[in-house]
């Protein structure tokens, strides 16, 4: 089976395409745009091809002679970069995607969404089934993203299937190192009071749920979550963080309003003066606190069996651990 993997130096497309070379029946193609961040996997067996998701020509090469396609690759959020930036690679390199996996007839494309595109969930689990509510240029993008690849298969015949991820953690994450390392140090504040919900995935039980994807013909033309069996609230799983290091529970909360507006404040000024720093603090980062997301998995178990297998405290774990290991985190 020739597979192709963009994104594979990121955490999720790594994981997934070391996965995919586990099995000798893969050849294991991989578009990225720094040749050394790919070191590891052309040791491992991966054909690299160097260029950038929004170079047509480039995703065209890369896609040619494929039988399956997993795209993974995305702008994510960062506070200096203007709007182009995200609807250049989430929408506009997604689309040369679904072309060039028209044109070359691929058998299956499985795309990553997001759960953003409900941005907040309001009566708690969301589904699949839930009126889109992106709520930043990066939902949006990727919201759009999503909607094309739907009109695709449902107009052209494109088959795909779309993963939406909860927060993605485990061992070599470091969108979540600085909130452990917060914990453990005991300096972790909340903004607001710590009761919005949060819903993660292990890294393990998402490549499970991208595979699930690639095999079963249910997946064709539909969305599926895949997060973990259970979601918390912002405090309780702190408090599970916190156990980790043998810490207290932090406590801290402070007013979100005033937060939130100095968040917008500095946001101004760092555009006011082209500062291409990311700010000390902004309003995505800030919704963080407020934002609930928790949602339910019951489409992806029952149409593909797909059944997590680390549960939040086995995760939460193993990650602190891999954070010790490596020196990111000091006890």
């Amino acid at each position: 089976m020739k597979v192709l993997v963009t994104g594979a130096t990121g955490f999720t497309g790594g994981h997934l395409a070391r996965r995919l070379l586990k099995d000798s029946a893969n050849e294991v193609r991989v578009l990225v745009r720094n040749e050394k961040k790919a070191g590891e996997l052309k040791k491992l067996g991966a054909e690299i091809i160097v260029g950038d998701i929004t170079d047509r020509d480039i995703v065209f090469k890369a896609v040619k002679d494929m039988d399956k396609v997993f795209h993974v690759a995305a702008a994510f959020r960062e506070a200096s970069m203007d709007d182009k930036y995200y609807w250049d690679i989430n929408y506009n390199g997604s689309k040369y995607i679904f072309d060039a996996c028209l044109e070359y007839k691929v058998k299956r494309l499985v795309h990553t969404s997001t759960i953003g595109l409900v941005s907040s969930v309001k009566n708690p689990p969301s589904n699949e089934e839930e009126a889109y509510s992106p709520g930043d240029v990066y939902q949006n993008s990727k919201c759009e993203a999503e909607k094309e690849a739907l009109r695709y298969a449902s107009e052209k015949g494109l088959p795909v299937s779309i993963v939406r991820p909860a927060a993605i953690y485990g061992p070599g994450d470091m969108r979540l190192l600085k909130m452990f390392k917060m914990i453990a140090k005991k300096r972790w504040i909340f903004i607001g009071n710590g009761k919005a919900y949060f819903h993660m995935v292990y890294i393990d039980d998402l490549v499970d749920g991208f595979l699930l994807c690639s095999e079963k013909e249910e997946a064709i033309g539909q969305v599926f979550i895949f997060g973990g069996e259970i979601y918390t609230s912002l405090n309780e799983l702190a408090a599970m963080i916190a156990s980790e290091f043998n810490v207290k529970a932090p406590t801290i909360h402070v007013p979100y309003k005033p937060v939130e507006l100095l968040a917008v404040l500095v946001e101004k000024l760092w555009k006011l003066f082209k500062i291409k720093k990311q700010p000390p603090i902004y309003k995505r980062r800030v919704a963080f606190f407020k934002k609930s997301r928790a949602f339910s998995i019951e489409k992806a178990r029952k149409l593909l069996g797909y059944a997590p297998k680390i549960g939040l405290k086995t995760g939460i774990h193993l990650t602190a651990e891999w954070y010790i290991q490596n020196g990111y985190i000091k006890v």
